[in-house]
């Protein structure tokens, strides 16, 4: 074999071109982890700057909690709604938070609008689940006579269940069974565990519960909730009933109050009248009333013949059978109004109209007797009031930039004296309630 001897002019291959490529790779990946680190410094920035919004959403909600409190403080009628004219309800700052009271106009329901309506609104004006009966119950909108029996059975004490109704031996047989209540309802929530009822009659149209027509509860299914695509709002039964109404025991004047149904009220109420009246009105007003007993501070009105602005100053010190449940009738809606046994809805919107056309700064039930036959008002009587002591606020606010956004509803019961907050409930979870143009007045702001 012959050996080549070697080519002195021939060089080795160069390493310049694989170190170049080496370092352009470190180099590549050095940016890529840059650009990684930096994206996620900067999504972690948002995410806080998100967090510390919410924190002031949070804090602002705090904040109006105070201010509502305040408010009820301060009322210049106790027992009476107070005027969202008289305070500031809708966009208000907080910092750099804003806040918002989502109400009620309750003369008008079903509004064809996107936009909420804002202030303070009446537990009493609702029907209360603890003392309302199945009759009442039923003429609730889309109520059926089997889930009106089973609302009043849950609470009631006996074990035997109503005709159509529902015990404890309907919700053994349940996938996951459970026991009737048997007591009263603690929260409004509970309606959920009533035998038939389901989140369309909870809810109805208004799955974010803020009383406005949002643009998902009127597309013909497109997105959640089912709705009927007929530009008319139709809340479910959540919208019209409560737990919380009762009425105060003592007067503004710290006395406690008369029930004008027991046998000595005729003396006491003349006793009483000593405080507003002369001696010829207190004549006057004890003759033709009698000498009772009545049905309710309503019904002694009418036997009095008082007018209504001498009535007003006495209403507060009356008081019926009881204490619970009464409803206002300046304040409810037409669809509660229906429940009323004297009113139902034959008479519910000649009712709720004369109240719009003759509107009234004195809180009083006597105009009741004008709108209705006398009769069927004194039917009314034991079951209405004018005046309120239980109010909710439900509260929505956003941290700077229109972000963070939450929701919590308080329950305000003035009817000891100074307000206290009864009920506390976060409904964020809803989504947004402030309607379309709320929002786009954020973004705007943020420009």
């Amino acid at each position: 074999m012959t050996i080549r001897p070697s080519n002195p002019t021939l060089k080795t291959p160069s390493r310049a071109g694989s170190v170049l490529i080496i370092v352009l790779w470190i180099a590549f990946g050095l940016v890529a982890l840059t650009l990684y680190f930096g994206n996620s410094m900067s999504m972690e920035l948002s995410a806080s700057d998100n967090r510390v919004a919410a924190v002031e959403a949070d804090q602002a909600i705090e904040g109006a909690a105070c201010y509502v409190s305040n408010i009820l403080a301060n009322l210049a009628q106790p027992g009476v709604l107070p005027d969202p004219a008289n305070y500031r309800a809708e966009a208000v700052p907080v910092g750099d938070a804003t806040f918002w009271l989502i109400g009620r106009d309750t003369n008008n329901l079903a509004v064809n609008t996107d936009l909420p309506v804002f202030g303070l609104t009446a537990e009493t004006s609702k029907l209360n689940l603890n003392t309302a009966t199945a009759a009442m119950f039923q003429y609730l909108p889309n109520m059926t006579t089997t889930l009106a029996a089973a609302m009043n059975d849950w609470r009631t004490t006996n074990t035997t269940p109503s005709a159509s109704g529902a015990k404890s031996e309907t919700y053994s047989k349940l996938p996951q069974p459970y026991y009737c209540k048997n007591t009263n309802y603690e929260s409004v929530d509970e309606l959920r565990l009533v035998s038939g009822m389901d989140l369309t009659m909870l809810y109805g149209e208004d799955m974010n519960l803020n009383g406005a027509l949002d643009a998902n509860e009127d597309d013909a299914d497109v997105l959640p909730p089912t709705d009927n695509h007929n530009g008319v709002l139709e809340p479910g039964i959540l919208e019209y009933v409560t737990v919380w109404s009762h009425e105060a025991a003592t007067a503004s004047n710290g006395l406690a109050r008369i029930n004008v149904t027991t046998a000595n009220a005729a003396r006491q109420i003349r006793s009483r009248m000593t405080n507003y009246f002369d001696s010829k009105k207190i004549a006057q007003f004890a003759a033709a009333a009698g000498n009772g007993p009545w049905t309710s501070p309503l019904d002694y009105f009418m036997a009095s013949k008082m007018s209504t602005t001498d009535f007003a100053l006495l209403e507060g010190d009356l008081i019926g059978t009881t204490t619970n449940g009464l409803i206002n009738i300046n304040t409810a809606s037409q669809a509660v109004l229906s429940c009323i046994p004297g009113i139902g809805p034959d008479l519910a919107a000649q009712v709720a109209a004369y109240r719009v056309s003759n509107p009234s700064s004195v809180p009083t039930v006597s105009w009741l007797a004008t709108a209705i036959d006398q009769g069927q008002a004194r039917l009314a009587g034991p079951y209405v009031t004018g005046h309120s002591y239980q109010f909710c606020a439900d509260i929505a606010a956003v941290g700077h930039f229109g972000r963070g956004y939450r929701r919590v509803k308080f329950i305000f019961d003035t009817a000891n004296g100074a307000p206290q907050i009864i009920y506390r409930q976060d409904l964020t979870h809803l989504g947004w309630a402030l309607g379309k143009q709320a929002r786009q007045n954020l973004l705007l702001a943020r420009k």
